[in-house]
């Protein structure tokens, strides 16, 4: 039997199906509560706002979603558009500063689940850290992959390096930087 200890998805073991938002997109509620670290909220700008991903491939593993519902990347109009790919542009560089990965990926699953996505109603970018050597035989041999940082302290260091960019603003300990782009 495989066990990977990771105390961290309890909250979305345990958490309230109907919180709300549209048909209940975890998308459309998160961003709407006061809670930024603990909803992995590491930084917001004015349409859109970067998530930590609760099943990461990678330690910094980050989504940036555009506050609007929608699922076809067509459909955003221009203001939605030009924020979401310059808070993907501000993610990139976070992640370079806070953890010095050697490259990064990028990518939009577009198509529902023939695409790979998971929540294919509300789109959104997967930026990954990569490292050299980051696959190893775990995946291949157990079907286990392992993370070897916790979300908490992923979401500190990110957080902070937002909070170093230029037209950064943040309001608490616990609160996601603001980002003023444009």
């Amino acid at each position: 039997m495989d066990q990977v200890f990771a105390p961290w998805r309890i909250e979305w073991v345990e958490r309230d199906g109907d919180e709300g938002g549209i048909d209940g997109c975890p998308f459309c509620v998160l961003p709407e509560r006061d809670a930024d670290r603990d909803s992995r909220i590491v930084a917001r700008s004015a349409h859109a706002f970067v998530l930590l991903n609760n099943y990461p491939y990678n330690p910094g593993h980050a989504m940036v979603i555009p506050r609007v519902h929608e699922g076809a990347y067509e459909a955003l109009d221009g203001d939605v558009l030009l924020d979401h790919a310059q808070l993907t542009q501000r993610t990139v560089r976070a992640l370079k500063d806070a953890l010095d990965p050697a490259g990064v990926n990028a990518g939009l699953n577009l198509g529902g689940a023939a695409a790979g996505g998971s929540i294919d109603d509300h789109l959104h970018t997967h930026v990954v850290p990569r490292w050299e050597g980051d696959t190893n035989f775990m995946p291949v041999i157990a079907d286990t992959k392992v993370i070897v940082e916790a979300l908490d302290d992923t979401w500190e260091r990110l957080r902070d390096a937002f909070a170093e960019q230029e037209d950064a603003a943040v309001d608490g300990d616990d609160a996601a930087v603001r980002l003023s782009l444009g």
